[in-house]
This record gives structure tokens, sequence and C-alpha cells, in this order.
């Protein structure tokens, strides 16, 4: 079993910015990436962003390039959602995911708790 803790999130002005921490524990070992995903009021839940565990190679929705950064710390086992230049249409729950080595990473097998996260105008 993997565990997800995400943190860092909160309520912040248009134009601002927030830093997203997902804290894994367990067998680590046994996942694939680490993904970001969203999922605001009255919208489906999306892809942000993702990062492959071991070589850190990532991937970014459309909507988030430029502004959003993932990063990792191994040694922590902690990845880092860097959010700049933050929109009101960025309000939502954040939730990062993992899928286990060789499942689909549209179905990740292990999910965090969510942390809110509201962009005012």
């Amino acid at each position: 079993q993997v565990q997800l803790v995400e943190s860092g999130g909160g309520l912040v002005q248009a134009g601002g910015s927030l830093r997203l921490s997902c804290a894994a524990s367990g067998r680590t070992f046994s996942i694939d990436a680490i993904l970001w995903f969203r999922q605001g009021p009255g919208k489906e839940r999306e892809f942000v962003t993702s990062i492959s565990w071991s070589g850190g190679i990532t991937y970014y929705a459309d909507s988030v390039k430029g502004r959003f950064t993932i990063s990792r710390d191994n040694a922590k086992n902690t990845v880092y959602l860097q959010m700049n230049s933050l929109k009101p249409e960025d309000t939502a729950v954040y939730y990062c995911a993992a899928p286990r080595t060789g499942s689909s990473w549209s179905r990740p097998d292990y999910w965090g708790q969510g942390t809110q996260v509201t962009v005012s105008s």
C-alpha cells in the first residue's frame, strides 16, 4: 500500500501563487509516478500534471502549462506543485494520485484526501 497526503492549499488572490505538497509513504517503490488531478465546483475531475517517480519526466495539461511546475524530492518522498499566476478557474480540490507500476495512469491506484485551492478574483 501507498499513502498520499496533500498539503498547502488555501485562499489566494488571482495572480498569486501557492505550493502544494504530496508526501508519499509505504511501498513507494511500487509506483510509477505521482499525478495531480483537480475537481472544480460542478466540474469533472481533470488531469493537471504528472512526474515519473524514477526519471522525473513531466507532463502538463494545456490549461496550466507555463504557470504550474511539478517537481520531486526523492529523499523526502515528496512531490511539489508550484502554482503561479493563479486564476479563478484554478479553484478546485487538488488531489495527488499514484498508479502502481504497470497500471494505467488514467486510473491511479492510490489517492490522497485532497486539498482545497480557492482563487479569488
